[in-house]
Parts: C-alpha cells; structure tokens; sequence
C-alpha cells in the first residue's frame, strides 16, 4: 500500500494553483468552440471572427435584445454558435478553493489494492458498538451515556493480512446526518439486524442511506443466542425493503451472528474480505491526501483535533492541510490506539492536530505542497461560506412558545446549540431542525463544539435565541452572565429527552415539574491517592456552596466527564455538611477515580417548581 519511502515532490499534487491562474477561458479548436464560464457579446464575436452586430442583429430577430457588453449564457452560447456554423463544448474547471467538486483520474498503473471502507448501520440497540467490540477485542461501550453511541468512530482491523477499515455510526434516530455522511465515504455496508427484534425505523433509515450511496449491504443478523432469535422473520422483513438475501436470489449475504458470543464473526469478516475484493478497491498512494473529517473536537492541551479519514493519496507528517474553512501542518497523526503514525496510505483513518480552527464533521480535506497555497485556499473557503450563512430572526424563550402554541400563533425559536463534538452538534441541529412546522420553525443560529462561552450568551441575546448545551455546562461566570442578559441555558445529557422537551413546548404541554439548581463549584488543585479509599480531591470552592451528599458532575474544560454523587466532603479532617466559596475541602466521587487537577466538580439539586 505504498510504503516506499517517497519525499514529498515526488507526489502528485490534486491541483495546480499555477494552471489555474494561466488557463485560457475560450477557445476554437477544430470548429468546436470551447468555453469555460460565461462570456460577453464582444468577446464570443472575437473566437468566433464574426461581426458583433451580425450577433445582435441574430438574436434580435429570435425576440432577445442583447448589448455588446451582455454576459451570454450556456443556452445564448450555444444558439450562436450553431447559427454561425460552430459546435459547441463547456469545460468545467474546478478552482482549488471548490476541491470537493474534483474528479482526479489517475493512471491506471499507479493504482494500488486499498483495505475497504465498512459502516456499520442499524437501529439503536441492535448490537452494533458491541460488534465493532468483538471485532477489535474492547469495551467501548461501557463509556457511552444512556447506552446509546453519540459519535463516530473509525477503526482498523486485519483479518488473515488484510485490513478493513470500520466506521462505526450511531443508531438513534437523531444521528441521521452522521449515518448519511458515514455512508458517504463507505464502500461496504454492514446491516446490523437484532434477531429478537426485526427491522425498525432506523434500520430502514440506514438502507435508504446505503441505496442512496450505491453501496453493497451485508446483513448481520445479530443477538442470535437470544431465546426470541427469528432470523427467517428479519429476512421476510427486509425484503420488503430491497433487500434480497442470496438464498432467495438476491444479492444481500446475510450472516447469523452472536455479538456478545462472538459466534459467527470470523464468518462476517470473511465475507466483508470476498465482496472488497469482488469491488476491486483501489487508489494512488502516490499523490497528496484527500479525505473526509469523520469526526472533530477543541483538545485541552492540544488544540483543534479531527479524525480524518484519507480517501486517496498518502497524508504525511509535516503535510499543509486545508480542512474545510481551516488550515494548517500535520503536526502530529495517531491512530485508534494513540499510536503515532508518520504517513497514512488510503482508507486509513487518523487523528490530526495542528489545524488553525475546528472543522466541521463531514468536512473535506485536501493536502498541499506549500503553506503558503493552504493558507489562501482556506482562506478563500472561508470568505465564501461567511457569505452564504447570515442569520438574524427574532425569537423568544421556551416558556413564551410554549403559550404562543397554546394560542395558535406562529412563533419562530432561535436556538444555539453546544455539543462536546461538532458530529453531535450537527446531530442535533439536524434533528431540531426537522421540528419545524406550519406553526413554529426552528432557526439554528449557532452549532458547535465546546463549552458554552460568555460569547454564545452575548449571540444569545443578540439573536434573542435559547441555548441547549448537550454534554457541556456554562462555568458560573458565564452563567451569570446569561442571568444578567436575561438568556435562556437549556442542558441535556440524552438527545431524545432535548427533543422531547421542544416537542411538548411546540404542542403547548410544556409543564416541567422540577428545575435543576446549581448550588455551586469547586476547582481540583491537587489529588491525593489512598488506598482503600482511592482519590481524595483537594478542591477550593469557587463559586456558590457544596453540599454533603449533594448530586454532582465532573466538568473538564466545560465538557462533561462523569455525573454522580458525592461520596464524602471533608473540611481540614472534620466531615462537613457544606463548604461555602473561599474555602479548602477535601471530596471524593462515589464510583469514579480519574480526577485530574484542574477538572471542575460541580453540585447541583433538582427543586420542584411551584406554580
């Protein structure tokens, strides 16, 4: 997969800056006139050696009054031409700034076998994070809140000396824009089907997406060790979706699987191996990367960080990379294990720091030579995407909405939403989004990854928006702020309960029984380990007071990291009922044990509402 040792100007570029700025806009060759844009009266009279006037005089007769100084169209281009006895041709040249609209033909030759690219789609809680565990031999199930995959992930596994590249996308409903850009830059489908269960709305969902990405599906057939297994069932069901099981003369290799068991696995990877190499996967290592952000997030320590899949080409250390609106040097590339990598061959995902700014998921990339071509190109993105996204419609908080569809009137909600991810952030934009009606219509005005900030509540206000935070929390200053600009902060853990939430609002039944209060916040500065004990926090209470016993969250810059129950407050070596802002204590977090200096322990009760 072209692991020879090639210097950077050995590669080839995807596009050239010079070509572009050089290249001729119109010509006549052989009798064809060839064009790339739109182009004026004078200039088409010109390549083509007639008289300006013996144009207008054409049109003139045909009902169209033109000037010479007129921009034709492809149609005016191509009704002239023909009049005056030329054929007609339109190039489309694609600027490097529009690198995603690039088709490259390579040379066959230089073409090389890449590992496929395997998503692997189904209904929530159909098994399929546990497949991608029993795949790679882990648990990452165990760290995911309310049981469900809230971002994507991509891992690499060789099977009997090839490798597969797997992109696991999240089930619930709400992650249609992940499924749809996972099926985007796939080249295999996984079907995951629980044998107990059949066919729901997001298996039907996935198999719209694969049709959409003309991708081959392989069904797994999962939970087969449970008593209610019915795999003949899930087959009748899916073939009434166009998927037609080999056995029935279709197309669809179905697989009967145990997740949990790892009963038919080795099966399945076989299978993913013979439809790849009946596909023929190939690409050029042998050119600068191109490629998709599967997933991006602001790093504490390290900054803006995107986990990249390349698609074509070989991405290297030391690369200048434009990543959507962003730019910057591959400063540093790992792996799913955090091994560093120095190059990275087709179908290869990574994780790459480096860039200017957080791109968004679903982004593409594209490798340059020079920092300096970067640079501009991002730049120039940058300048168009500001141009066609402005935003500024008036809107009210949930309690007021919540009475305007008591009453019937339309209403519009600003909302900006902050996710610990731009992958949820768009998950959740997409999925309020399709909340709006003939009624209510919900405006994103903001959707990004990070805490909330002083500067989402001034936008707020300025907008006149609600903010949902969706695994992040607003520090206490910033909370006072938005007490002081009257903005409304919305926190939510489970994506369907935010949903929910507006849905009741939108029907005029909102009725929250209980409110969360913050009664305040303590700083980690040091830890201290002890056995049969485990981690002592020593804390300085920053804001507000704790509480004994009190309900808490771990925040580490803004995200939350673990939410729980306090298990012990001691003040000097006394236990302490409540340390108030100003003073030293000690905690510790029943369950939990990886507080780091610097994480944020936050207490909170939840206080019924009076009416």
């Amino acid at each position: 997969m072209g692991k020879k040792n090639f210097k950077p100007n050995q590669r080839e570029t995807n596009v050239s800056t010079k070509v572009r700025a050089d290249k001729v806009k119109s010509k006549v060759n052989g009798g064809v006139f060839v064009y790339t844009g739109a182009i004026s009266t004078a200039e088409l009279a010109e390549k083509l050696n007639v008289q300006v006037s013996d144009i207008i005089k054409f049109l003139f007769l045909q009902g169209k009054m033109i000037t010479i100084n007129t921009m034709l169209d492809d149609e005016l281009i191509g009704t002239i031409c023909l009049e005056f006895g030329y054929d007609f041709q339109k190039k489309n040249i694609v600027e490097a700034e529009n690198f995603e609209d690039l088709v490259i033909n390579d040379d066959p030759s230089k073409l090389k076998e890449r590992p496929p690219v395997v998503t692997i789609m189904g209904h929530v809680d159909h098994g399929k994070t546990t497949l991608i565990d029993a795949i790679r031999n882990s648990n990452l199930v165990a760290g995911e809140a309310g049981g469900i995959s809230q971002a994507i992930g991509a891992y690499q596994k060789e099977i009997k000396g090839k490798k597969i590249t797997f992109i696991d996308t999240p089930g619930h409903e709400a992650f249609t824009a992940m499924r749809s850009r996972g099926a985007s830059v796939t080249d295999i489908v996984v079907l995951v089907v629980a044998a107990d269960d059949g066919v729901m709305p997001q298996t039907i969902e996935a198999i719209d997406h694969a049709k959409a990405a003309g991708v081959p599906v392989i069904v797994a057939i999962n939970k087969m060790d449970k008593p209610g297994a019915d795999p003949n069932r899930v087959k009748e069901e899916l073939m009434a979706h166009d998927i037609i099981p080999e056995e029935y003369g279709g197309e669809n290799i179905c697989v009967e699987i145990s997740a949990k068991t790892k009963k038919g696995i080795e099966n399945l990877l076989e299978t993913i191996i013979l439809v790849a190499e009946m596909k023929e996967l190939k690409a050029n290592p042998d050119r600068y990367a191109m490629g998709t952000v599967l997933e991006a997030s602001l790093d504490k320590f390290e900054g803006p960080k995107a986990t990249l899949l390349v698609e074509n080409g070989t991405l290297k250390e030391g690369d200048f990379l434009v990543v959507g609106t962003s730019y910057g040097k591959t400063r540093r590339m790992t792996n799913e294990y955090k091994r560093v990598l120095k190059e990275a061959a087709p179908s290869t995902p990574v994780s790459v720091i480096g860039l200017s700014e957080v791109p968004e998921a679903g982004d593409k990339f594209m490798a340059f030579s020079l920092e300096s071509e970067a640079r501009e190109i991002a730049t120039k993105r940058k300048l168009i995407k500001e141009s066609k996204t402005r935003n500024a419609t008036s809107a009210a908080s949930l309690d007021d909405l919540f009475n305007m569809a008591k009453e019937g009137e339309t209403q519009t909600l600003n909302i900006i939403v902050k996710a610990e991810s731009t992958g949820s952030a768009e998950a959740v934009k997409a999925s309020l989004e399709k909340l709006s009606n003939d009624n209510i219509k919900i405006n994103i005005v903001r959707a990004t990854s990070g805490a909330i900030t002083q500067s989402d509540v001034l936008l707020a206000s300025a907008a006149h928006a609600i903010i949902y935070g969706f695994n992040v929390r607003p520090d206490a200053l910033t909370r006072a702020k938005a007490e002081e600009e009257h903005v409304e902060i919305r926190l939510h853990r489970i994506i369907y309960a935010l949903i929910e939430e507006i849905q009741a609002a939108m029907k005029g039944m909102l009725a929250p029984t209980f409110k969360e209060n913050v009664t305040g916040q303590a700083e980690i500065r040091k830890l201290f380990k002890v056995s049969k004990i485990g981690t002592i926090a020593g804390c300085m209470v920053t804001n507000g007071s704790i509480k004994a016993n009190s309900k808490i969250r771990l925040l580490r810059d803004g995200v939350i990291i673990f939410e729980g129950k306090l298990g012990s407050l001691q003040r000097e070596k006394d236990q302490a009922r409540e340390v108030k802002e100003g003073f030293e204590c000690g905690m510790t977090i029943e369950g939990y044990n990886d507080e780091k200096e610097g994480d944020i322990i936050e207490g909170y009760e939840m206080v019924e509402e009076k009416e």
